[in-house]
C-alpha cells in the first residue's frame, strides 16, 4: 500500500467504479465522489475495502461549484494530500438530432461534462501544483471518442463537450507541465456500460459493433487499466496526450 490519494468524480458505476477498483488495486486510498446512487457508491467502497484497500465515498454533483468545493474539502479531511485526480463524471440525454435540443438539455450535459471537469481540476491543481507549494501530481480526464466522430442523429451535445474536454486537457497539461502535474485524456469508445440504457438504447453496441474494426464492445476494466497506466509513473513523460480506447473506431 502507499499513502496516495485519488479521487474519482462519477465512481459509483461503469468505468469510474472500474477505475476505483483497479486503483484500490494498485495501492492508492480512493475518494468515490457519486451524485445521487449512494448504495451503488458504498457498494463500491465496501468491495475495496473487502480486498484490503481504503476507500470512502462523498456525495456531490460537479456542476455545482459549491458542492465541487465540499466534495475537495471532504478529501482533504479524509485523505491529506491529493496525487491523482480522475474527471469521469459525465452525463447524456437520449438519442436525437441537434434540430431536437433545447437549451436546457444542452446546458445541463456542458454543466455536468465540461463545467465540472474544470472546477474539479481547478481545485486539483490548487492542491498539487508546485507553484503552490504542493508536491505534484497527474489528471486523467475521461472523454469520448464521441468527440472525434460527432455521435451524429444520436449525441452531438455530448460529442461537443468531450471535444471541449480535449482542449481542457491539452490546456491544461501546458499550463501545469512545469509544476509536476501531467494532464492526459482516455477516449473510450463503445464500452459496456449502464450510459446506453440512459440514452434510451440499451442494446446499441450490438447494433454498432460491427463498425468496431476489433467486432466487439469494450469492457470498463480495459478502460481503466489506460487511465491508470497514464496516472503512473511508467508514464512521466507523458502528458497533454489521449489515448482512444476505442476497438480501432
Amino acid at each position: 500500500m502507499t499513502d496516495k490519494t485519488i479521487l474519482i468524480t462519477g465512481a459509483s458505476r461503469g468505468i469510474g467504479a472500474a477505475c476505483a477498483l483497479l486503483a484500490a488495486a494498485r495501492g492508492y486510498r480512493v475518494c468515490i465522489n457519486y451524485r445521487t446512487d449512494r448504495d451503488a457508491a458504498l457498494g463500491v467502497v465496501r468491495a475495496i475495502e473487502e480486498a484490503g484497500g481504503s476507500a470512502f465515498a462523498v456525495q456531490a454533483d460537479v456542476a455545482r461549484e459549491d458542492e465541487v468545493l465540499r466534495l475537495f474539502g471532504e478529501v482533504d479531511a479524509h485523505g491529506g494530500r491529493l496525487d491523482a485526480l480522475v474527471n469521469n463524471a459525465g452525463i447524456l440525454a437520449r438519442q436525437m438530432r441537434v434540430e431536437q435540443m433545447d437549451a436546457a438539455r444542452i446546458e445541463r450535459i456542458f454543466a455536468t461534462n465540461v463545467t465540472g471537469s474544470f472546477l474539479c481540476a481547478r481545485e486539483a491543481v490548487r492542491r498539487m501544483s508546485t507553484r503552490h507549494g504542493g508536491s505534484g501530481g497527474a489528471i486523467v480526464n475521461v472523454s469520448s471518442r464521441a468527440a472525434v466522430l460527432g455521435a451524429a442523429g444520436e449525441y452531438v451535445d455530448y460529442a461537443a463537450s468531450k471535444a471541449a474536454l480535449d482542449v481542457l486537457t491539452i490546456g491544461l497539461a501546458k499550463e501545469v507541465a512545469q509544476e509536476g502535474i501531467r494532464v492526459n485524456g482516455v477516449r473510450p469508445g463503445l464500452i459496456d456500460t449502464e450510459m446506453h440504457a440512459s440514452g434510451g438504447e440499451p442494446g446499441r453496441i450490438e447494433r454498432l459493433k460491427s463498425s468496431v474494426p476489433m467486432g466487439r464492445g469494450g469492457e470498463a476494466e480495459e478502460v481503466a487499466r489506460a487511465v491508470l497506466w497514464l496516472l503512473s509513473d511508467e508514464a512521466s513523460y507523458t502528458t497533454g496526450s489521449f489515448i482512444d480506447c476505442s476497438g480501432g473506431r
